[in-house]
């Protein structure tokens, strides 16, 4: 499904792109993810800081685009048309929006050193595609 298709069902909505909304994205983005690697925080706030990080970069790109939607995982879906990033980056944005939805709405939250290493990985690779 295309973004426009995405506008004619109402899931997202055309807006003009912003400058300095995006910059602002992208520097907030860019704070949070240098912080996230800082190993003396805790999981739960490294996690949410990449997290928070990855979803302020492809909000910017979505922005740019020309886009806005309220819905975070239609943010993180919507790279496939805003990047050129593999699916499978794409697919573990989404793996982590699941997660965090666990902690936030259901205090379900497990340690994935793992996850958060390959979540700050392809939050460094979103990063290349957006610019200021």
């Amino acid at each position: 499904m295309t973004l426009e298709n995405l506008v004619k069902i109402k899931a997202l909505r055309s807006e003009l792109p912003d400058q300095r909304e995006i910059n602002n994205l992208i520097t907030a983005a860019v704070d949070r993810l240098q912080d996230a690697q800082n190993s003396a925080l805790s999981y739960a706030s490294r996690f949410d800081l990449a997290y928070n990080a990855a979803y302020g970069l492809a909000l910017a790109a979505l922005r740019t685009s020309g886009y806005r939607s309220d819905k975070r995982y239609l943010v993180f879906q919507c790279l496939v048309h805003t990047t050129s990033l593999d699916k499978s980056v794409v697919r573990l944005f989404s793996v982590c929006h699941e997660k965090r939805n666990l902690a936030e709405y259901e205090g379900h939250f497990e340690k994935d050193e793992l996850l958060l290493a390959e979540l700050i990985t392809a939050t460094i690779e979103l990063r290349r595609y957006i610019q200021i």
